[in-house]
């Protein structure tokens, strides 16, 4: 069986950062206002330590979702391919609290994708490493290394990216969970 990278925040499941965000501040912040790869960037330099608090007494997947059709489409691809959840886990304004974010990833994907089995989750930050036939992310820095394909998730912050720099890279930009079952099913 070819083996599948898959990223796991805003590939799989969104919504809970900019929900933490948004309650954090009191805002309506929605992604299509965001322009930076980090949510917390817009967070106000003199609320950094509130925030990074706030952040670290909560389960960002308690708000997070299933991105569409990605439930469905995964099952069908653990099929036929060998799935691996690939995500990083350390937060990048406090390391400290890295081990409590990979616990509740850990917890959230065991109980939300009981066909993927904990020896294919994958933590880490760099990855470049990994080797895999086929490679889904939504950062294109992310789909470097070994791969015959490699499928740039579309995402709030990287709509930008021109066409024919995605060419260059021998990226394949999908929209949807959809796209991704046509060209891999």
């Amino acid at each position: 069986m070819k083996k599948i990278m898959l990223d796991m925040d805003d590939v799989i499941c969104g919504g809970g950062f900019l929900t933490l965000v948004n309650e954090f501040l009191g805002t309506a912040y929605r992604e299509e206002d965001i322009k930076t790869y980090y949510l917390q960037d817009i967070i106000p330099e003199e609320k950094k330590n509130e925030w990074k608090e706030f952040f670290g007494s909560k389960n960002l997947y308690d708000y997070t979702y299933i991105l569409p059709d990605a439930y469905e489409v995964m099952e069908k691809l653990s099929k036929k391919y060998e799935l691996y959840i690939v995500t990083a886990y350390i937060f990048k304004d406090d390391e400290n609290k890295s081990a409590e974010h990979l616990k509740n990833k850990f917890n959230y994907l065991i109980k939300t994708f009981p066909f993927i089995k904990p020896q294919q989750y994958v933590f880490t930050t760099n990855k470049e490493i990994i080797n895999c036939d086929i490679k889904i992310d939504d950062r294109a820095a992310n789909l470097k290394g070994k791969a015959e394909k490699k499928l740039l998730f579309s995402a709030y912050h990287n709509k930008n990216i021109p066409d024919e720099e995605l060419k260059k890279d021998g990226l394949i930009r999908v929209n949807n969970w959809k796209e991704v079952e046509k060209i891999l099913l």
